[in-house]
């Protein structure tokens, strides 16, 4: 009899989890820390499922066993020497019969095993539900600031023994802006972004202050699910400031690669019509002669500053000048201290 267990968010720190759904159902999203070992490959899956509504259960049951038999021993041996002495839990899309079989084949062979309840289905709608209502475990804390105040770069300077620090740029591979894709490659989905978050989220001790960079509702492609936003609207404030040639000299080591040259350009174009034709062609000869302060003056002057931060409806809880990342690290605990306690 296969034990079933419900989904929890202990069982992650607890057992060896097994995704056995094809690599693209993987690559998609998975519970944290799970590793694919799957049943069934892509198109094998697909045959399945044609099988299935054309013949019937019967005999797509009989083709998957003649697919999948010769592969259980290679299977259990792999997943058994990964797994260690910790227990381990298997699931599928919604803990059907994928999931049962890997699960029964492990125990028969030895090792205490669980199938989730459910499923990644049932992962996913406990995730989605975490963020409808979300309410963080600490004060949350928000870094505001115009482009290439260096907020990013802060944010990893901050001490994490002290503080959660969520990088939500780095988790959704894009820099939400304009030229926030150069040299990144945002091809992961929704649900992974989703799965990412809520991971730092539940991993962050009940109390500790949670420290990150305001964004929009979208970074890139990825939304912030729930009500994430409108939760970061309601957090602690800071604005960060930091003067214009310290905002140019960090965006040149940022985005001044030769290697971007081409993906400016064409970054450049779509932000055309907001620039105006004629701003467009001079800030474009500068990006041509590789003039890069001018370049990123133009950009800062003519886009950046017009468009983001342009109105506040909020007032800050903190002004905090980033011209030194160190004091600025000792200025925001002082702050947070006096602030929080």
């Amino acid at each position: 009899m296969v034990e079933i267990a419900v989904f929890s968010e202990t069982l992650i720190d607890s057992h060896f989890l097994v995704d056995v759904r094809t690599p693209l159902e993987f690559e998609e999203d998975h519970i944290p820390g799970a590793v694919n070992v799957p049943l069934l490959e892509n198109d094998e899956r697909v045959e399945i499922g044609i099988l299935h509504k054309q013949q019937g259960p019967h005999k797509a049951r009989l083709r998957g066993l003649e697919m999948t038999a010769a592969r259980f021993p290679a299977m259990v041996k792999t997943i058994g020497e990964m797994a260690g002495n910790r227990p381990i839990m298997v699931y599928c899309w919604r803990g059907g019969l994928r999931s049962k079989t890997v699960t029964s084949i492990l125990d028969l062979s030895g090792f205490h095993t669980i199938q989730l309840q459910g499923g990644y289905k049932a992962y996913r709608t406990h995730v989605s539900s975490f963020f409808e209502q979300f309410r963080p475990s600490g004060p949350m804390v928000v870094l505001h600031g115009l482009t290439g105040s260096g907020k990013t770069t802060f944010l990893h300077t901050i001490n994490t023994n002290r503080y959660t620090v969520i990088d939500l740029e780095g988790l959704a591979r894009h820099r939400g802006s304009a030229f926030g894709a150069l040299g990144l490659s945002q091809n992961l989905s929704q649900k992974h972004f989703d799965s990412s978050l809520w991971n730092e989220l539940r991993k962050s001790p009940p109390g500790r202050p949670v420290i990150l960079e305001g964004e929009s509702r979208r970074i890139g492609r990825i939304s912030l699910p729930g009500n994430f936003y409108e939760v970061m609207g309601e957090s602690i404030k800071i604005w960060c400031e930091t003067s214009m040639n310290t905002r140019i000299s960090r965006l040149i080591t940022e985005y001044g690669k030769e290697e971007y040259r081409e993906e400016m350009a064409v970054a450049l174009l779509r932000i055309r019509k907001k620039l105006g034709g004629e701003k467009y062609d001079e800030i474009a000869g500068y990006l041509e002669k590789w003039d890069l302060t001018l370049f990123m003056q133009g950009l800062l002057e003519n886009y950046y500053d017009k468009v983001y931060y342009k109105t506040r409806e909020w007032k800050e809880d903190r002004k905090l000048s980033l011209e030194n990342y160190e004091e600025a690290q000792r200025e925001l605990d002082n702050f947070l201290r006096n602030r929080l306690t």
